[in-house]
């Protein structure tokens, strides 16, 4: 998967491995750095390796305790995953990080629940991650009902009243969230027109766009949560057959993969964690990546590597102490950290976090903030 972020290669990985101290917060990562989940986990080790060189310089996490992590490669495979998950929790980290998916970060957690190690997926969106693991499990990034709520609400206030689904049973992200779209989409007076399926990583979406370009009136929206390599190529075919409907994504085609493929995608909106629009501490916090990392700041999933390293810093700061329980009580009763793209709280949740949710539309290569929410919890669909 091409990304203008470098990728980093199994050399540059090893050095980030140190040889950690007996009061050194050690951090492990069961991390995709590779595969078809390197889109979200590359970046967001990006920028959780510049939170860790900030407060290690500033004093170390807590106000004392300097941060080491130990990067495995998963390469996008669940068993890997496992592998890598066992190898670091055998190390004696204090602090596991898990990939951008369900299914590999809940398979990763279950080495880490029984030996009471705290547990993040870099931007796993799944809200039944944390129950399917246990209590020492905990999302970041904003859930898939929470996505898929402020996407119906918005489809309901452009007064879209049908909408066609394509989701895939192959991953809970891309069965679940067009799922939660539709309950939502539909308690408040919306219509599916229609429905189709698709298999991860098939390349002929002819079937799914004919069954489109078939319906009669055509669908207000499209609304899909297919990412890379099935969403460019679900909405080249779209396009080139004709449909003109408008199309709605989430968080997985937040990369600039996507927005390089010009006017195909011109119009597409998109959920997202941010973005960093004129006077924002996002803004900010993405001229600061540029100028110390020499890379573009060309996906939100860098911020949200960062906040990582606040929300870290926050729960050792609460606990005192890097005692395993301590630290998950910690982050459980976080209220209100400040991250760069805005509050995040766990206090009250079931350990996936309470944030805003940012819709980005696409246009010319580029992106532009249409609304920031944060969907009413009564219309959230349960898990």
């Amino acid at each position: 998967m091409k990304l203008r972020l470098a990728l980093l290669s199994l050399t540059a990985l090893g050095a980030l491995t140190f040889a950690a101290q007996a009061e050194d917060l050690k951090i492990g990562l069961a991390s995709a750095q590779t595969g078809t989940l390197a889109f979200g986990d590359q970046p967001s080790l990006a920028g959780l390796q510049l939170a860790v060189d900030e407060i290690n310089a500033a004093g170390g996490f807590g106000g004392k305790y300097k941060a080491v992590l130990d990067v495995k490669d998963t390469r996008s495979d669940t068993a890997a995953t496992v592998q890598a998950a066992q190898e670091l929790v055998a190390s004696g980290i204090n602090i596991l990080i898990t990939p951008c998916d369900a299914d590999p970060s809940i398979a990763a957690g279950q080495i880490s629940q029984p030996a009471k190690v705290v547990t993040f997926t870099f931007c796993g969106t799944t809200p039944t991650i944390t129950s399917a693991v246990g209590d020492f499990m905990f999302g970041t990034y904003p859930a898939d009902n929470a996505q898929a709520t402020v996407l119906a609400d918005y489809a309901h206030e452009k007064g879209y009243k049908t909408a066609y689904i394509l989701k895939s049973p192959d991953s809970a992200y891309t069965l679940k969230l067009p799922e939660y779209f539709q309950q939502v989409f539909t308690k408040k007076g919306g219509t599916i027109a229609g429905e189709g399926t698709y298999s991860m990583g098939q390349q002929d979406f002819a079937a799914e766009v004919t069954k489109i370009k078939s319906l009669s009136p055509q669908p207000d929206v499209v609304m899909t949560s297919a990412y890379e390599p099935d969403f460019p190529a679900f909405i080249k075919q779209l396009r080139a057959a004709g449909v003109t409907s408008p199309v709605l994504g989430s968080d997985g085609i937040d990369t600039p993969t996507v927005a390089g493929l010009g006017d195909v995608v011109d119009g597409v909106i998109h959920s997202s964690a941010g973005l960093p629009s004129a006077g924002t501490p996002l803004e900010a916090f993405a001229k600061k990546f540029t100028e110390k990392t020499g890379k573009p700041f060309d996906t939100v999933y860098i911020a949200n590597g960062y906040e990582i390293g606040l929300i870290i810093d926050a729960a050792v700061k609460a606990a005192g102490s890097l005692d395993p329980q301590a630290l998950r009580d910690a982050v459980a009763n976080l209220k209100d950290v400040e991250g760069v793209t805005g509050k995040i709280t766990y206090a009250g949740t079931d350990r996936m976090p309470s944030r805003d949710i940012a819709l980005v539309e696409l246009k010319g290569g580029s992106r532009s903030l249409v609304k920031t929410a944060t969907p009413n919890p009564a219309d959230v669909p349960a898990p």
